[in-house]
């Protein structure tokens, strides 16, 4: 399991999903242009101590990660969205696998439509239909990612 974080723009978001992303043994993958600096202290803050323990790899582009040397051949990319794209399923009704990167998009404006369209997988996470038009990044992060950890059935050392 991966996260990739497509041009992110909020560093203490970014500082949380490292911190989920270390307690969870899962990669960190920046797509750039970032909306910050790696050495902003917000990020930092936000990552506390754990730094270390992520596994962050930065992109140049779209194109670099999915050029990339390292990449599975059976992975799958995850889009995540709030928009309700016809072939977008509720979170609870997708099929997870262990080598899916889970794609989430800038905080402003999502996952531009030339992303989304690199693969066929599509999700969003459930909302009451009044009033919320969408979840802070680094909660739908960590829905996203428990949800799929918990399908997949999370290591019993971990409990």
């Amino acid at each position: 399991m991966q996260i990739v974080l497509f041009e992110p723009e909020i560093p203490p978001n970014t500082g949380n999903i490292a911190r989920l992303c270390a307690a969870t043994a899962t990669r960190l993958n920046l797509i750039e242009p970032l909306g910050f600096r790696l050495e902003n202290r917000y990020l930092k803050r936000a990552g506390l101590d754990y730094w270390p323990n992520v596994d962050m790899h930065v992109y140049a582009n779209w194109q670099a990660f999915a050029d990339r040397s390292d990449r599975k051949a059976d992975e799958r990319w995850v889009m995540v969205s709030s928009k309700k794209r016809p072939q977008s399923l509720p979170l609870q009704d997708f099929a997870f696998n262990p080598t899916d990167c889970l794609v989430f998009g800038p905080e402003t404006r999502g996952l531009p439509d030339w992303v989304l369209d690199f693969s066929p997988a599509h999700v969003r996470v459930p909302m009451f239909p009044q009033g919320v038009r969408s979840l802070n990044l680094s909660t739908c992060a960590g829905i996203v990612l428990y949800t799929a950890l918990i399908a997949l059935g999370i290591p019993s050392e971990w409990c």
